[in-house]
């Protein structure tokens, strides 16, 4: 294993994360996780290594594993546990991962820092014995099952759903998602996109950054979606839309960014286009229904690195990228480091907030605080030297007020 070649990945990652290094220095001076013990499953690579020390230095003592069986930089993993508890290897199976995670459980966190779920599944299914301050949840997926836990009032700690702040979800899950998830195809692939006739499965933010750099790459887009009103923006976007069983018939490549399984499933494979490459840009391995796809196959075999060729019993060939997991980070690096600096400070930050007012907070799902958010804002924008406008007494005055007529 590489040591040098993981500390050299942290120290880039860390060269342009300027957002976070402000963060950390504060952190460094104010000690705010001083005898807090904060547990972490993420996708374990150079960015996350940067808000793991950050945390470090803020005086947390930090167990971390990855959230995907595929998404850890072994490089980096090394480097990092001469300084913390790392749990992680690029490629485990799923008991491998799954004890990562309860050896992260085990070290009995305050907090806790997720990423899809898992960690948090585990601590109100099988140790509930844990009492745990509350914690941070990275994605959609994630979001998506703690409203439902909220819901049902199964919810026994706080949660802050990091997703959807303003400074994540408007940049990371669409100018992050959509360069990262193309890194990945083109990486693994090696193939031309401008072109292709490309199909992006949902409308959310990240299929919109997908749908948005695949078509300035030169791709003619489809869309497809289960939201009347997200499949109305695509249109307006400019974008084809259509059901995914007659995308398929003409598609080169096809994207599932949805949450949601078995978006590619028999009844597709069965009119794909001869040659059709498969990718995932969600966060769990369902998108695209393996199991489906193993049952109309005749042989298959690895083509290139996490290029999986299945041949159909009717001789159609179909490409599966990385075992239908993140591609972007399967195949590629990752959001880029600028991006996943204004996500990791919205983390470290909303961190901050929690132990700061864990006696106020109650068991439900929480949006990060505005004046977070916007402070986020207002570093990023200082380190690129921009100036904004701002209101005059006369203009708070008018904006304040109800009587003012034509």
């Amino acid at each position: 294993m590489n040591e040098m070649e993981g500390k050299n990945k942290i120290y880039w990652a860390e060269r342009w994360m300027s957002i976070l290094s402000h963060v950390r220095k504060n952190f460094s001076e104010n000690r705010p996780f001083k005898d807090i013990r904060i547990g972490m499953a993420l996708h374990l690579e150079a960015k996350t290594a940067s808000l793991a020390r950050a945390l470090k230095v803020g005086g947390a003592d930090v167990y971390i594993t990855s959230c995907n069986p595929l998404t850890t930089d072994d490089d980096v993993a090394y480097a990092l546990s001469e300084e913390m508890n790392v749990f992680a290897k690029r490629g485990q199976t799923r008991d491998e991962y799954y004890e990562s995670l309860y050896k992260v459980i085990d070290s009995a966190p305050d907090i806790i820092i997720d990423d899809g779920g898992d960690l948090t599944n585990i601590l109100h299914k099988e140790r509930r014995d844990i009492d745990i301050i509350g914690g941070n949840e990275e994605t959609t997926t994630g979001v998506m099952r703690l409203k439902i836990m909220e819901k049902n009032g199964i919810l026994r700690f706080p949660m802050f759903d990091i997703n959807d702040a303003d400074m994540k979800h408007l940049f990371d899950n669409r100018y992050g998602t959509g360069q990262s998830t193309i890194d990945g195809i083109i990486s693994t692939t090696n193939i031309l996109i401008a072109g292709k006739n490309v199909t992006v499965a949902g409308y959310g933010w990240c299929g919109k950054g997908i749908a948005m750099r695949m078509r300035g790459l030169g791709a003619k887009v489809t869309v497809t979606e289960i939201d009347p009103i997200k499949a109305s923006e695509a249109h307006m976007d400019g974008f084809e839309v259509m059901k995914m069983e007659n995308a398929i018939e003409n598609a080169d490549i096809v994207i599932t960014a949805t949450g949601v399984k078995d978006i590619v499933r028999r009844e597709h494979f069965q009119k794909a286009k001869d040659g059709v490459i498969l990718a995932n840009a969600g966060h769990f391995d369902v998108e695209i229904n393996k199991n489906d796809l193993e049952d109309l196959t005749a042989e298959k075999r690895i083509v290139r690195k996490y290029v999986e060729e299945f041949t159909l019993k009717d001789k159609r060939r179909i490409y599966l990228l990385g075992e239908g997991r993140l591609i972007n980070l399967v195949g590629g690096q990752g959001h880029p480091i600028e991006i996943m600096d204004l996500s990791f400070s919205l983390q470290a930050l909303t961190a901050e907030y929690l132990v700061k007012n864990r006696d106020k907070l109650e068991k439900k799902v929480y949006s990060v605080p505005r004046e977070i958010d916007r402070y986020v804002a207002e570093i990023f924008l200082k380190n690129k030297n921009i100036d904004i406008d701002e209101l005059t007494e006369e203009q708070k005055r008018y904006i304040e007020s109800w009587d003012s007529g034509t």
